[in-house]
């Protein structure tokens, strides 16, 4: 299930509107999470990055209810900017400007009804461009904060010192996450080193498959589960720590 009905207090989709008149003003934050569809090498499914942002969203306004803090998060966007995926069956991409449309338009609506400040998690890095014109627009243009919050960087430095440098898509660290919240989708027999085709220092691949043969980089037969238990604790309250450090200036 990509976008989860199994509703808890702090998801707007289901509220009534009276509950909403009350419930955007009030919140801290207001939390959009976005993925998106496409390939994940031929052990993966391709909504990883939407299975991602719901988990890891709802594990953050969880967290941040002990803080004392209110996240009203919003339905997941299961769609994003995957262009150099198409080559494989299944991606479904908007084009960079229809993503970035849809970021502002959600901003604006939930601006109208009084939100003052909207955190974007994320984990597609192809969504990353387009949603930084598209909070440039929102903060300029309506007034509305806006915390772009891309997951992985946030747990760059524990990956890294786990996995090495080559832990990317639907490599050691996605397998890890999806084995922790959806064991049952990830196809065990077909995990395998990802094969490299090319590693560009300079120059910008034309498709993903220029980079890699199944799909993926790294190598999923590291995948940790437990492993990444933790770091989905620690990595939720350094999000949380720059959140109420940024929202204190």
């Amino acid at each position: 299930m990509t976008v989860s009905l199994d509703y808890e207090d702090y998801d707007l989709g289901s509220m009534t509107w009276e509950e909403a008149t009350e419930a955007i003003p009030d919140a801290d934050l207001l939390v959009l999470p976005s993925g998106s569809v496409e390939q994940h090498s031929i052990h993966l499914p391709l909504t990883v990055d939407t299975l991602r942002a719901e988990n890891l969203s709802r594990v953050l306004a969880e967290a941040a209810a002990s803080r004392d803090r209110s996240m009203l998060r919003l339905p997941t966007l299961p769609y994003g900017y995957s262009e150099h995926h198409m080559q494989r069956a299944g991606t479904v991409t908007l084009r960079a400007e229809t993503y970035q449309r849809v970021l502002e338009e959600v901003g604006e609506s939930v601006a109208a009804h009084g939100a003052e400040r909207l955190a974007i998690v994320n984990c597609h890095g192809g969504n990353r461009a387009p949603m930084k014109l598209a909070a440039d627009r929102l903060q300029r243009d309506h007034d509305l904060e806006v915390y772009p919050i891309h997951w992985t960087d946030f747990a760059r430095e524990q990956l890294e010192d786990r996995f090495g440098d080559d832990w990317g898509h639907a490599g050691d660290h996605e397998t890890s996450v999806i084995e922790l919240f959806y064991p049952d989708l990830v196809r065990s027999e077909k995990k395998e080193p990802q094969t490299t085709v090319a590693d560009y220092e300079a120059r910008q691949y034309t498709w993903f498959t220029d980079l890699t043969e199944q799909g993926g980089l790294g190598d999923p037969t590291n995948a940790d589960s437990e492993f990444m238990k933790q770091v989905v604790e620690e990595t939720t309250e350094r999000i949380l720590d720059a959140l109420e450090s940024d929202m204190a200036q």
